[in-house]
């Protein structure tokens, strides 16, 4: 390693560090990522990402390629529990194989973004991002563990080893990012504490190969629950074929770890499949416990924790990956912004501010929908029922809004359009209306020819969003931009505008008037929202972009 100094060093090249040093060079920030294992996740791990995951890897180019590399998961659907799995899945016809059907609720949900989720296990996706990462100028150390830092008004300086050779390197960084999963070194040298549920169960995720191609034509599966006195435990897919995983309940009272040997391992999984005669190799036996579990804080001084390492949940709805993937997402633009010297370091305290309670909301509902013993529960109660449609937006990535000294409230909607935006509606109730703290509305659009979606001009900039009659905003914005020096961007959507949409589609996706406008933040959150045209819109904007940014 040639340069020991690095704006941002981020400790777990996982699938959140190594995203965030993808958000950072989008940004033009440089970053060190240093991971105690030998290379990327070898174990299957997190199994999807969710809608808003897939438009953020969209905004830097890699979502395809993302895609792609989950294909092999990308069938495999369903939720089924039974005696054994061989039981579960004969009891289902055979059905004809039409392509790579839509996640569920997909259907409901394309009309508020550009991208659908997306399959794929982590060791599928992380090669992907480790190759982004260095494509882009990214750092990525392997076997380096960071065993001590020390961090003062000016930086962290931190003392790697290299597990190979025992080498010490010492870097300074202007922050530090800890990704570093659910048993953060980074948390427990800070001394941070947690609450939550806590352990919710005791399993052994065992990764094995056995060809099961015959038995799931024509009638893949996500995951099956298996019950019966000898064993329990989900089966999940990983490539339809012949790789899977058996997350086998057990309980320490009675047994140990020790005493699942591979041999013993194997007898209950022939149990559990229902087939006496098949061979089996078994890959990796990893204990782990489903777990509820958040800081109390994400930000410490200059020390950041993300992922599993700020909020720990079981996977029971996908929300662990995506959950740090949005963290480092919100982070990134933040940092970039003090370390451009565009902000005050104080809008870093915005981070708590906004990610702290979200991960609280999915750690507790992920929670709930685990079973005493810390499998999932697939109970069928309307209480159940209920707390999963409670649960669908966050599943998609969506149905919050960020509160904080970075978003200004201030709104001029007219009382009745404010009492007609209080009716039931898919935007309204995920969050995605155009108002202050939320993700800024999707609208397809026409630029220079092209067909993108408003959400791919929210990248690096700020940016005005105005309605047909908004051209007054574009002179606001270039005076604001200048005096502060910031880089700001402006839009005018409607039939005759450089955006070209139908008019009135825009205005009504973001609840403004043909005159009003959004200011939508570099992570796609609208930072403020303008019914119309105020009388002093360039000290109005102004006043607000300092606002936001500390200033």
């Amino acid at each position: 390693m040639s340069d020991t100094r690095f704006p941002v060093l981020i400790v777990g090249g996982g699938i959140v560090g190594l995203s965030a040093s993808l958000f950072l060079s989008a940004h033009g920030v440089k970053s060190l990522v240093v991971e105690r294992r030998s290379g990327t996740s070898t174990h299957p791990r997190a199994r999807g990402l969710n809608r808003r995951t897939m438009e953020l890897y969209r905004s830097i180019g890699i979502d395809e390629a993302v895609r792609a590399a989950g294909a092999a998961l990308a069938p495999s659907f369903g939720i089924y529990q039974g005696s054994s799995l061989v039981e579960v899945v004969e009891s289902h016809p055979r059905k004809e194989d039409k392509g790579t059907p839509l996640l569920p609720g997909a259907a409901y949900f394309s009309y508020l973004g550009p991208v659908e989720g997306a399959r794929g296990t982590q060791d599928m996706i992380e090669p992907v991002l480790l190759s982004a990462v260095r494509d882009r100028g990214g750092a990525v150390q392997f076997s380096t563990e960071c065993i001590g830092f020390d961090q003062g008004s000016d930086g962290v300086t931190a003392t790697l080893s290299d597990r190979n050779t025992g080498s010490m390197t010492t870097v300074n960084a202007k922050y530090l990012i800890a990704a570093d999963g659910a048993n953060s070194p980074i948390r427990r040298i800070l001394g941070v504490q947690t609450t939550g549920a806590g352990t919710l169960g005791h399993l052994l995720s065992v990764l094995f190969h056995a060809d099961l191609s015959e038995l799931v034509r024509g009638r893949k599966f996500s995951m099956c629950l298996v019950d019966q006195p000898a064993v329990k435990g989900l089966f999940t897919s990983i490539n339809n074929h012949d790789r899977w995983i058996f997350h086998l309940s057990y309980d320490p009272r009675k047994n140990k770890v020790e005493d699942f040997s591979p041999e013993h391992c194997e007898k209950l999984l022939k149990l559990a499949l229902g087939l006496s005669d098949i061979e089996i190799e078994i890959e990796s036996i990893l204990p782990w416990e489903p777990t509820v579990r958040v800081a109390e804080a994400f930000q410490h001084g200059r020390v950041f924790l993300a992922g599993d390492a700020a909020h720990q949940m079981p996977p029971w709805g996908g929300q662990g990956a995506t959950t740090g993937i949005a963290d480092v997402h919100n982070l990134a633009w933040k940092l970039a912004a003090v370390l451009h010297e565009q902000a005050a370091p104080t809008l870093l305290e915005t981070y708590d501010a906004e990610r702290l309670p979200i991960g609280r909301l999915v750690s507790d509902e992920s929670g709930a929908a685990s079973r005493e013993d810390g499998l999932i529960s697939l109970k069928k109660s309307i209480p159940s029922i209920l707390a999963l449609i409670r649960r669908l937006p966050r599943i998609a990535g969506y149905g919050y809004v960020y509160s904080s000294r970075a978003i200004d409230e201030d709104d001029t909607t007219p009382i009745l359009h404010k009492i007609a935006g209080l009716l039931p509606s898919p935007a309204w109730a995920l969050g995605l209306c155009g108002n202050a703290g939320s993700r800024a509305p999707h609208i397809w659009v026409q630029r220079n020819g092209l067909r993108i979606s408003t959400l791919d001009l929210f990248t690096k900039n700020f940016v005005i969003m105005a309605g047909t009659q908004g051209k007054e905003w574009c002179h606001a914005v270039s005076s604001v931009a200048t005096l502060l020096k910031v880089e700001l961007d402006a839009y005018v959507v409607g039939r005759e505008s450089k955006l070209v949409a139908p008019d009135g589609q825009w205005e009504y996706a973001a609840g403004i008037s043909p005159k009003g406008a959004v200011l939508v933040r570099p992570d796609g959150f609208v930072a403020w929202r303008s019914w119309g045209m105020p009388s002093n819109a360039e000290r109005k904007l102004g006043d607000v972009l300092k606002k936001v940014l500390g200033r």
